[in-house]
C-alpha cells in the first residue's frame, strides 16, 4: 500500500490562535529574556493585546510562566529596565495570568525612587501611568508633569518639520494621557493640530509605522483620522511576509507589523489576520519607494530666499518642480486635511529670512 503524505500547514482559524502563535514566537523563539530587546518586543505585543481586550488562554500565557515566577529577582537586578518589567507583569496579570505581583512591584519601584532617576518627562509619564494601574503614584510630589507634556504636545510648529523622535514622543504622550483610549485625554486644538502635522509628514514620508501610531493616537482622542491615511495604511498590511527561517535577521519589521495590525484592530478593520508560522518568525516588509518628503524638502530648500510659507502662492511653483509620484502624494496629503496651509507655513521654515547676518572678518578685522 502506498501512503501519500500531504504537507498541509496548520491553519489558525481564529484571531486568538494567531495571537497565541505571536506570543509564542516573541516569548520563546526570537530572543531570550536576558536580552533587553526581548523585554521590548514582549512588552509591546502584550500591551497591544491587553489594550485590545484579548483573552489568551492559560496555555498561551504559560509561555511566560518561568519569567513571571522570578520577575522580582529580575527587577531587583535590572532596575534600569523597570518600565519594561512592570509593563510585562501588569499586562500578563490583566490578561489573565494567575497572580498579583504587580502591586508589590509598583510599591517597590516607588520606594526605590526609580521614576525620580528619569531624565525625560515622557519616561516619567510612563512610569506614573504604569504604577497608577495598581494605585501607586511614584511621583506623588510632582504636580506639573502632565502640563509639561501637554505643553510639548501643543507646540505644533515642532511637528511641521521632520523630527521622528519628537513625533514618536507626541504619540506616546497621547497614549498615556488617554490610557490607550480608556479615558478622554481632552486634547486641545493645538494638540490636535500637532497630530495632524506629524501625520502629514509621516504620510509624505511613506512611514507606515509612525502614521499607524498617529492614527491610533487620534482615535484614542476620539478623532477620526483622515480617510486617505487609513486607506493607505490598510493597503500596507499586504506588504508583509512572515517566515520561519531560523537565519532571518531579528532586526526586522516586527514593530511595523504590530503597529499596523493594532491600528486595523482599533479602526474596526480586523487586524492580526495573517497566518503566523510556528517557531522563530521573521517579519519582512516589501517597502514602497522612498517617500516624496525628501524630494519636497530639497525642492523647498533649493528655493532659498525665494521660498514663502504661503501655500496658495507656492503651490504651482512647488508642484512644477516635483516628480509625478511626489505630485500625487502631495495632492493626497493636501486633500487629507483642511490645515495643510498651516502645516506648510511651518514646513517652509522662513522664520530666519529677516535674520541680520553678521559680516565675516579675518584675523586682522577686515571684512571678507
Amino acid at each position: 500500500m502506498t501512503i501519500v503524505q500531504l504537507n498541509v500547514p496548520f491553519r489558525q482559524n481564529s484571531k486568538a490562535a494567531r495571537q497565541a502563535a505571536l506570543l509564542s514566537t516573541f516569548a520563546q523563539h526570537r530572543r531570550t529574556p536576558e536580552d533587553v530587546f526581548w523585554l521590548k518586543e514582549n512588552a509591546e505585543i502584550l500591551n497591544i493585546l491587553e489594550c485590545t481586550g484579548a483573552t489568551p488562554s492559560q496555555d498561551t500565557l504559560g509561555a511566560y510562566a518561568a519569567f513571571y515566577d522570578d520577575i522580582e529577582q529580575r527587577l531587583e537586578f535590572f532596575p534600569q529596565y523597570y518600565r519594561f518589567l512592570l509593563s510585562i507583569c501588569l499586562d500578563l496579570e490583566d490578561l489573565g495570568m494567575p497572580g498579583d505581583k504587580g502591586a508589590a512591584l509598583c510599591e517597590w519601584v516607588a520606594r526605590q525612587g526609580l521614576a525620580d532617576a528619569e531624565l525625560s518627562d515622557l519616561q516619567r509619564g510612563e512610569a506614573r501611568r504604569l504604577c497608577l494601574r495598581r494605585g501607586v503614584d511614584p511621583l506623588s510630589n510632582e504636580t506639573g508633569l502632565e502640563q509639561r507634556l501637554r505643553d510639548f504636545a501643543g507646540r505644533s510648529q515642532t511637528f511641521a518639520m521632520p523630527n521622528k523622535k519628537a513625533a514618536y514622543e507626541l504619540t506616546h504622550i497621547a497614549f498615556y494621557l488617554s490610557e490607550y483610549g480608556r479615558v478622554d485625554p481632552k486634547f486641545d486644538a493645538a494638540m490636535r493640530r500637532s497630530l495632524k502635522f506629524a501625520g502629514t509628514l509621516a504620510f509624505l514620508d511613506f512611514n507606515a509605522d509612525l502614521l499607524a501610531e498617529i492614527c491610533l493616537a487620534l482615535r484614542f482622542g476620539g478623532i477620526t483620522p483622515p480617510e486617505v491615511w487609513e486607506i493607505w495604511l490598510t493597503q500596507q498590511i499586504r506588504s508583509f511576509h512572515l517566515s520561519d527561517d531560523p537565519a532571518a535577521p531579528l532586526h526586522d519589521d516586527y514593530h511595523e507589523y504590530l503597529m499596523l495590525n493594532w491600528f486595523m484592530s482599533q479602526a474596526g478593520e480586523g487586524g492580526f489576520g495573517q497566518q503566523v508560522p510556528f517557531g522563530r518568525v521573521g517579519f519582512a516588509r516589501t517597502r514602497p519607494a522612498s517617500g516624496p518628503l525628501r524630494e519636497l524638502s530639497e525642492c523647498i530648500y533649493a528655493m532659498g530666499r525665494d521660498r514663502s510659507g504661503d501655500w496658495e502662492a507656492m503651490r504651482g511653483t512647488v508642484t512644477d518642480r516635483l516628480s509625478g509620484e511626489a505630485q500625487a502624494a502631495l495632492v493626497a496629503a493636501e486633500a487629507s486635511t483642511d490645515q495643510f496651509g498651516e502645516f506648510f507655513e511651518g514646513f517652509a521654515r522662513v522664520g530666519l529670512h529677516g535674520f541680520a547676518r553678521q559680516p565675516s572678518t579675518s584675523m586682522g578685522g577686515t571684512a571678507v
